[in-house]
């Protein structure tokens, strides 16, 4: 899949060069799965601050408000040059925003944690892509599987060492239930009606009923286990320079609104930066995030796009040591910051 998208990108880059947006990210994505390009050296260009921001994943609706912030102006209304760098399964943002690669990195709460607390990567996050988070596991429509707990004694697909799995299998006790490894793709799906995997809601589901099969989603906040996605710098990074991080937080959360209420334009342009996308698989992704108050959360509950929850961050903490996925206590208030965000 990685040498198939790159090599679709590569054969793009000489059709795109026209658009400022897009040889950033170009460049970034092929660096990130190492295919040297020249021409995607730092500079400063008419007065602005360079800085990357390294993306979990290649271009898509759920990086859409980083896309609308550029795409728009508003990063550089900020007084930055933001260079967008698309990721892949074996990119580790944690690393490169730790060591200065990139200032900018996309994650989720729990993984920032675990990083401060077990790898003493120095990272702070500092907003919310995501209020709740997307991923589950996917059933067949018409499967004997209603809850968690029926997912005892039968076969999932699920990624290896996953913290939200482990926190599944404890809550729900489910002793003996058979794992074996996901493999991201909706295959064996199709041809087993008794096939479980894991997935995100914006993803599997599409492609499982673009070719005929009817699902369901057990999502992992319904089941107790919610943590934020986040963008988040390094702690150095932040202390030296909070007026960066400030413009970059303010011009970020500005485009997560000015996306959610209006996608047509961004979605354009990620069709441009990943072929791998089509316009319905977009569609669908931008809906399920909308139905789902994924990225804007409940204002009843005083959720709001980009904020933080002291108290679901201080929760997550304590799901993670009770799971001893946590080797070194920390303060979780150290992990995140509210001062950029307001």
């Amino acid at each position: 899949m990685v040498l198939a998208a790159t090599l679709a990108l590569r054969r793009r880059v000489g059709r795109l060069r026209s658009s400022s947006l897009i040889p950033a990210a170009m460049c970034g994505f092929l660096l990130a799965v190492s295919t040297p390009l020249t021409g995607c050296q730092s500079e400063h260009h008419d007065g602005l601050t360079v800085v990357k921001l390294q993306a979990d994943w290649y271009p898509q609706p759920e990086h859409g408000g980083f896309y609308t912030a550029l795409n728009k102006g508003y990063y550089k209304a900020e007084g930055l040059d933001v260079q967008i760098l698309p990721s892949s399964p074996f990119a580790n943002s944690d690393a490169l925003v730790a060591r200065g690669v990139s200032q900018f990195g996309m994650n989720s709460s729990d993984h920032v944690l675990e990083a401060i607390a077990n790898a003493n990567e120095p990272l702070l996050a500092l907003g919310a892509t995501m209020q709740h988070d997307p991923q589950g596991i996917m059933v067949h429509a018409e499967s004997p599987v209603q809850t968690w707990s029926d997912i005892d004694g039968r076969t999932i697909a699920v990624r290896p060492g996953s913290t939200w799995w482990e926190f599944i299998v404890k809550k729900f006790h489910l002793d003996h239930v058979h794992e074996i490894p996901a493999t991201y793709s909706v295959a064996a799906f199709l041809h087993d009606p008794n096939y479980i995997q894991q997935g995100f809601v914006t993803s599997e589901p599409y492609f499982a009923e673009r070719a005929g099969a009817h699902t369901r989603m057990l999502l992992n906040r319904d089941a107790g286990f919610d943590p934020y996605r986040v963008f988040f710098t390094s702690r150095e990074y932040a202390a030296a320079h909070p007026d960066i991080v400030a413009k970059f937080t303010r011009a970020s959360i500005r485009g997560w609104k000015e996306y959610m209420q209006d996608p047509r334009e961004t979605n354009a342009l990620l069709l441009k930066l990943n072929p791998a996308l089509n316009a319905d698989w977009e569609q669908f992704s931008w809906r399920k995030l909308h139905e789902g108050n994924f990225i804007t959360g409940d204002p009843a509950k005083g959720e709001a796009v980009g904020q933080f929850d002291p108290a679901r961050w201080q929760q997550m903490y304590e799901q993670l040591v009770a799971l001893h996925m946590i080797k070194r206590p920390i303060d979780p208030k150290s992990a995140y910051s509210t001062a950029f965000n307001q």
